[in-house]
């Protein structure tokens, strides 16, 4: 059978699997738990989160469950044309299959469309395998932090251009 992702727009539904999406990869990573998204009291309600404007969160779904979520947020203290992709996760089940590709091709043109021309992000030496893909998309690594995103324990920074 072939696989089906289709996106959508986080709905208050998603809420719960969404946060257990996040914590799971933080576990299986053996990542810090404070400073990061997994304490952050957002994860909980990411639908309230993202009503934000020029912000957006996508959901990935394959063949009908949910998969992971990936989101774009004009973090306080990044220049007017800067977001960031925010909430990248991806249950461990469904990885491999297109879902992260989609959901970051569907961020970079949500940007594009708010107006943004850079994409900067925040990371962990624990998400290594993300990393490695964020430089194949054409992330360049910072030597300190932009933005004010409250995520302290993060030690990756990076950035992208969108023009």
């Amino acid at each position: 059978m072939k696989n089906i992702i289709t996106i959508k727009v986080v709905d208050k539904t998603d809420n719960l699997i969404l946060a257990k999406i996040i914590r799971d990869v933080f576990i299986e990573h053996d990542a810090p738990q404070q400073g990061t998204v997994y304490s952050d009291p957002t994860t909980d309600d990411l639908y309230q989160y993202f009503k934000i404007q020029k912000s957006i969160l996508w959901v990935a779904e394959l063949n009908g469950e949910i998969a992971g979520c990936c989101g774009i947020y004009p973090t306080e203290g990044l220049a007017e044309t800067c977001t960031e992709l925010v909430k990248f996760y991806i249950h461990q089940s469904t990885r491999g299959k297109g879902v992260g590709k989609a959901l970051m091709e569907k961020c970079v043109e949500s940007a594009l469309e708010f107006g943004y021309k850079e994409m900067y992000l925040e990371s962990l030496p624990h998400f290594a395998k993300a990393v490695n893909i964020y430089e194949k998309q054409g992330f360049k690594t910072l030597n300190q932090p932009l933005g004010n995103s409250g995520h302290t324990t993060c030690n990756i920074w990076m950035l992208k251009s969108l023009t």
